[in-house]
């Protein structure tokens, strides 16, 4: 299925992407479910492809991110082996490449994938080798896409020391950045001071997860704790506004942490139907309720991700597809997203303007 721009037969598709926001176990094929755990013995829900890749869906849509996050027991139980994640993460990079995604970034935890024997390094390898025969075959077919690994600590875990230590053995083969994931509430990043303090010793980027499941309070704890360059979510920033409606006039009133947000170009990591799933935005769960727009008129660091597309059924072009039905934009409007995308990834300055010289030729062509 493919999403045209309204009035235009422009595919979503074809446009050249960002994609932020992704992670590694919430991407899965569900044929590929299927395959490695046949080959381990693990019971599914299901063993048709379709079947289960509906059941995904429906187990993501209860409107809590405890209950979201659970099936991932499924997709993690399949992702032991080296070689199941060599696969799982070439066709990851396959698939972001079918959607037209010029620059990607995948996260994951290496330390849910050690039941089997693997050690932290041998699954960071593993993962790279099948990023690599993507990115290669890619080339070989005249395209390029840029691709670096995000290393997530789980935030319950309190073993962030070690998590970002390994990021930090693995910055020149392939790891792009530092992440924490998990229950946001109850586990603000200060928990993992240590691992924040080394990070920022050696000058490596961070991305926190915060503003999705709990409030402004973990935002300021990413940005003072965590030094985040950017917030992995980071819609509920607007709990630190005042917005004001007079007719079709608003006002907002910005407070200390959306200002701050706003002045130093902090990116918002937003991903649009799991923000609906997990219940981060209003009680109707519907897209019109999303901040998105608000923040994206406001001038804040806006982008748009899928964070998991198996459990949200989406790509991202669907994300986007979505935006523009919800709040009426058009090619510029996405332009300027993957704009600030580009702006935000944890590549060289030297990547950086070839990937926003790609976007530009791209959407020009049309």
């Amino acid at each position: 299925m493919t999403h045209t721009l309204p009035g235009t037969d422009i595919a979503i598709e074809s446009l050249p992407k960002i994609s932020l926001h992704d992670h590694l176990d919430g991407g899965l094929r569900p044929q590929t479910i299927i395959d490695l755990a046949g080959e381990e013995g693990i019971e599914l829900p299901e063993t048709d492809a379709d079947a289960l890749g509906k059941w995904f869906a429906d187990q993501s849509n209860s409107g809590s991110l405890v209950e979201y996050l659970k099936t991932f027991d499924v997709t993690t139980s399949v992702m032991q082996t080296a070689a199941g994640l060599t696969r799982i993460a070439r066709e990851f990079v396959e698939d972001l490449h079918a959607d037209g995604v010029i620059c990607g970034e995948i996260r994951w935890a290496p330390e849910q994938h050690l039941n089997k024997g693997l050690s932290l390094d041998d699954a960071v390898r593993a993962v790279q080798a099948g990023i690599d025969e993507a990115v290669s075959a890619i080339e070989a077919a005249g395209d390029k896409i840029w691709i670096g690994q995000l290393i997530s600590a789980m935030r319950q875990a309190d073993n962030g020391l070690e998590i970002a230590q390994l990021a930090l053995r693995h910055r020149d083969s392939g790891v792009a950045g530092f992440d924490i994931a998990g229950p946001e509430a109850g586990f603000p990043p200060s928990r993992l001071q240590d691992a924040f303090d080394l990070l920022a010793s050696e000058f490596f980027p961070v991305t926190v997860h915060a503003g999705e499941a709990d409030g402004v309070d973990s935002i300021k704890s990413a940005l003072i704790d965590g030094r985040a360059l950017r917030l992995g979510h980071g819609v509920r920033i607007v709990e630190d506004m005042n917005v004001h409606e007079d007719g079709d006039a608003i006002t907002v009133e910005l407070g200390t942490v959306a200002t701050w947000v706003l002045d130093r170009g902090i990116a918002l990591e937003t991903s649009p139907s799991s923000n609906i799933q997990t219940g981060a935005i209003g009680p109707k769960r519907v897209l019109a309720e999303h901040p998105f727009d608000l923040l994206y008129r406001l001038g804040f660091s806006v982008t748009v991700n899928t964070d998991n597309r198996l459990m949200s059924d989406t790509t991202l072009s669907k994300e986007l597809a979505l935006l523009v039905d919800t709040f009426g934009y058009d090619a510029d409007d996405l332009l300027a997203i993957q704009i600030n995308a580009a702006h935000a990834a944890f590549v060289s300055r030297a990547d950086k303007d070839d990937i926003i010289d790609t976007l530009i030729a791209g959407f020009e062509k049309i």
